[in-house]
């Protein structure tokens, strides 16, 4: 098989996982695991993990003292703020919601990138900039049809939208970093600095975890994240961007709201309706305008 081939099943993988997660966590959190404490045991088990991996690394370059408060900030917005708005959403809102608007990172990335790095942005773009947010915002504020299996889902939306942003900054910090170090270094460090990030929110949440009473499919589902959801994705996504273009491999967590949805529906912890099929259709417009390549002069 073609390594093109395999970095592709790879991301495909990686996306099916990213998905799968939207339900799988939410079953974990509040009722066996509140959110914060959730978040510190997926951050202190790969935080575990990518350093026990660090030690078969040989021969790599060593962080620069300089660039440690580099990575505390990409660490912020990739790892603290990042997770805790989002576990935390998701525990008031629905699967089917916090993949939609996941779907606005890279409309995020892009208006990042505009301000800080002062990237042009060609008008189509800039339509697919406001179509995408008008279907976030018609999303966060009127998708859904009943209270359901989501206390505040007004709430829970409006993090996940935070999440987004957040991450959609990590991914424009931390450029510099990807390329100047090897991959397991810095995520090595990078969760280091996130797990005192969000140890002060977790601790007590993660404390009051009855490991006798969680019942077995919980303990799984747990492992399920932070070895698959938080770890294997990361390398999956490492295989594919050695072989494959960056904004090709980005274009793959538009796969993650179908996914999402498929899954979600199936179990039956979600359902669906016409404002969550238009917003959708709204981001994936914005989407679509957005990851387009300008033509070139005399096409």
């Amino acid at each position: 098989m073609k390594p093109r081939s395999m970095a592709i099943i790879a991301l495909f993988i990686a996306a099916l996982i990213y998905g799968v997660t939207f339900t799988i966590a939410k079953e974990v959190m509040n009722v066996h695991i509140k959110p914060f404490g959730f978040i510190l045991l997926r951050v202190s088990g790969a935080t575990l993990v990518f350093w026990l991996v660090g030690l078969l690394v040989k021969g790599a370059k060593p962080i620069e003292r300089s660039d440690y408060k580099k990575i505390a900030l990409a660490s912020f917005f990739g790892v603290g703020l990042n997770m805790l708005t989002f576990f935390k959403g998701l525990s008031f809102t629905t699967p089917i919601s916090a993949s939609v608007i996941m779907v606005t990172t890279p409309i995020l990335v892009l208006i990042f990138s505009s301000i800080i790095i002062r990237e042009k942005i060609p008008n189509f773009r800039i339509l697919g900039v406001i179509i995408g947010l008008v279907g976030a915002v018609l999303l966060i504020m009127y998708g859904h049809v009943s209270e359901g299996d989501a206390s505040n889902r007004t709430l829970g939306n409006i993090l996940v939208f935070i999440n987004a942003a957040s991450y959609a900054m990590y991914l424009v910090v931390v450029k510099e970093l990807i390329v100047k170090y090897n991959p397991i270094i810095f995520v090595k460090w990078l969760y280091l600095f996130g797990l005192f990030m969000v140890f002060p929110f977790g601790i007590s949440e993660f404390l009051e975890i009855s490991w006798q009473e969680m019942p077995t499919d919980i303990y799984l589902k747990t492992g399920f994240v932070i070895l698959f959801t938080t770890c294997i994705t990361y390398l999956f996504n490492l295989f594919a961007l050695s072989k494959l273009k960056p904004t090709t491999v980005s274009v793959f967590i538009y796969l993650q709201p179908v996914i999402a949805t498929i899954y979600a529906l199936f179990v039956g912890s979600d359902q669906l309706n016409i404002t969550k099929i238009a917003a959708t259709l709204l981001i994936f417009s914005g989407v679509f305008l957005v990851t387009r390549q300008p033509k070139k002069p005399g096409n």
